[in-house]
């Protein structure tokens, strides 16, 4: 079973929490549903490596605010980690356990239901900040992108009616990538899971590819034991794309350029 978790002081998570638990029964702190549980915590979820310590589930579903300098209107979803210091939770250098196939089914229901969300970029994010040490698969998913999104009861209601549709379905099992390059809005990886037969694991950008070595990227692939593939950003792995090719050569992943 899954938990879903939101932070009480996160308006759009906790939004979407109160929504979803109002079909649910309240048992002390976990709110029990037939297809998952959910959880309200008083600290940030971007911190929350310690729910393994108290709780025990098959995945975790991070309900969030997404913000932006930007200012673009975003519906997103992300993995976790840090492949550098740790500024925003979790550690330093370390990814979370990816979760593809929901990632995918999630997104593809969203893009199915555009016309409810006009307004709104839909994209996957880049891989990034915390949680990093949970081991069960976890994912963000995030409603941006400033507070009168995050305050709109409406457009987060919406939102938690698409992720309750999800979590109450059988996810297809879809071949899993990690991917290399492009930025932290990645076109060309968001359209693969939208268009393409590719869920995806963790997402390494170009700014991120510096930070790559031996050690990381065997503990990427570690925690992305699922992936067969590797895809590539082709004209935007920058100057690291030779080193991410060595480093893929000594693998038995399959390499497709996008």
């Amino acid at each position: 079973m899954q938990l879903l978790v939101a932070y009480r002081d996160d308006p759009a998570g906790h939004n979407m929490a109160k929504f979803i638990s109002r079909e649910m029964k309240n048992e002390g702190e976990i709110y029990r549903g037939k297809y998952f549980d959910l959880l309200i915590i008083p600290t940030p979820a971007i911190s929350a490596d310690w729910l393994e310590e108290k709780f025990s589930y098959d995945g975790f579903v991070f309900l969030s605010k997404h913000a932006a300098e930007s200012g673009v209107l975003a519906l997103t979803c992300h993995s976790t980690g840090n492949f550098s210091e740790a500024k925003f939770g979790g550690n330093n250098r370390q990814v979370a356990i990816p979760h593809p196939h929901l990632q995918k089914s999630y997104l593809q229901k969203l893009w199915q239901n555009k016309n409810d969300f006009s307004e709104f970029q839909i994209t996957i994010e880049a891989t990034h900040h915390g949680p990093t040490n949970l081991n069960k698969p976890s994912i963000f998913i995030e409603i941006g992108t400033t507070e009168k999104q995050w305050n709109d009861s409406s457009l987060c209601n919406s939102v938690a009616k698409i992720v309750v549709d999800i979590m109450k379905s059988e996810q297809k099992s879809n071949p899993v990538a990690i991917c290399f390059g492009g930025t932290h809005y990645p076109d060309k990886f968001t359209n693969e899971i939208l268009h393409g037969k590719f869920a995806l694991g963790t997402v390494i950008p170009k700014h991120a590819l510096g930070f790559l070595d031996e050690e990381l990227f065997s503990h990427i692939l570690d925690r992305n034991n699922m992936a067969k593939t590797a895809l590539l950003d082709w004209g935007g792995l920058g100057q690291n794309k030779q080193k991410v090719l060595d480093l893929l050569n000594n693998t038995d992943l399959e390499v497709i350029r996008l």
